[in-house]
């Protein structure tokens, strides 16, 4: 039987790229995309191009993505235009070109499908590979095992740069679980390859958060448990983890620590809706914490947007989710003219859609979620 290789492609700070390459200019300079129409660079009369910055930023925009040397001063995507400003006032801000990050994306893809044809779709930049059957990825090269697969995963990288001028970084493992992990390990134009016997060099040290499934809350109730590291995770009983964590997730984690994930690549399915929610540390009142209710929700509507961007998608139904604190669940929903994928419009469906709930209780839980999903 053949040795199972996954590989997990990721294209490096997709969209800041794909902008580098149209003003070369601006290379190693911090560079913020999210910006609208009016942050479009501007032709001066001896040739060259003024650029906009953040310095002075005001409005509710939020960063798509940003250059590593935009990232060195904390900024990062989903954060707010404005918070982005004040770390980082003489960063380039770019208006968003997603036509022309699609066409790249299928570009990549393409030149990915001549190496290796068996893909899983994750979005506009990121992708799963099954490498199990190309022709050489189970040959040895020399006394290296796992030479045929690294040769093959490089050949992929080569052919995403050809096609592309874009650097990706791949990490290819026995399973979707490890090889998302071992993409960042070496970011950016990476290639890490793994097997089971670098989990405790590789992936045990790393903070448990590197986990994909492991998030803010879990990770929060793991840190207060003592658990700090992936290999401090594997080091508990399975039944440790279901006494706290329930049965599935208990078993998952316990699984997760130790590499085992049995997913297949999935080349076909479309998603029906995309969402996302957040319980409060605390319970919130509508009046009393308006602040805080209002930025949580622009935060999840702007998080919403990214993920449809990504993948390429838009919503023609904006909904909420609402669990108060006695924990009776209200959902709304909204069907637009036209489907939408930009933050400000989801924030504004669902703001329209909090309009018609009574808020007189406090609240636990709230989210935001797009459905009605079209290609973009």
């Amino acid at each position: 039987m053949p040795r199972r290789w996954i590989a997990h492609l990721d294209m490096d700070a997709f969209y800041a790229s794909v902008e580098l390459l149209r003003y070369p200019e601006l290379a190693a300079q911090p560079v913020v995309i999210g910006g609208g129409r009016r942050h479009q660079p501007q032709l001066q009369a001896d040739g060259t191009r003024r650029f906009a910055t953040l310095a002075g930023y005001a409005g509710r925009g939020v960063v798509t993505t940003a250059t590593y040397a935009a990232r060195d001063y904390g900024v990062h995507s989903g954060m707010g235009l404005m918070k982005a400003a004040l770390r980082a006032p003489n960063a380039i801000l770019l208006p968003t070109d997603f036509e022309r990050y699609r066409h790249f994306s299928r570009a990549f893809k393409a030149a990915v499908a001549e190496v290796a044809p068996v893909i899983e779709d994750r979005g506009i930049d990121e992708i799963y590979i099954d490498l199990t059957d190309v022709p050489g990825a189970q040959d040895a090269v020399g006394h290296d095992a796992t030479g045929g697969v690294r040769a093959v995963a490089q050949e992929i990288r080569n052919n995403v740069r050809r096609a592309t001028g874009l650097t990706c970084s791949v990490g290819v493992t026995p399973n979707k679980l490890l090889s998302k992990i071992a993409s960042e390990l070496d970011k950016p134009d990476g290639l890490t390859v793994l097997t089971e016997n670098d989990l405790p060099a590789r992936i045990w040290p790393l903070p448990v958060r590197r986990i994909n499934g492991i998030g803010p809350k879990a990770g929060a109730r793991l840190l207060a448990l003592g658990i700090h590291t992936v290999g401090a995770l594997a080091a508990r009983e399975r039944a440790f983890l279901v006494e706290h964590f329930g049965r599935a997730y208990g078993r998952w984690l316990h699984d997760a620590a130790h590499g085992r994930d049995d997913r297949a690549v999935e080349t076909r399915g479309e998603p029906v809706s995309m969402s996302r929610e957040t319980t409060f540390d605390r319970d919130l009142h509508a009046v009393r914490d308006r602040d805080e209710l209002s930025r949580i929700f622009t935060e999840l509507a702007a998080q919403v947007a990214t993920d449809l961007q990504r993948r390429g998608y838009a919503g023609r139904t904006i909904g909420i989710k609402l669990r108060f604190e006695d924990f009776r669940t209200v959902t709304r929903d909204l069907t637009l003219p036209q489907a939408v994928s930009d933050a400000a419009a989801i924030r504004h469906a669902a703001g329209l859609c909090l309009k018609r709930v009574d808020l007189g209780r406090r609240l636990r839980l709230l989210g935001v979620r797009a459905g009605s999903l079209v290609r973009l």
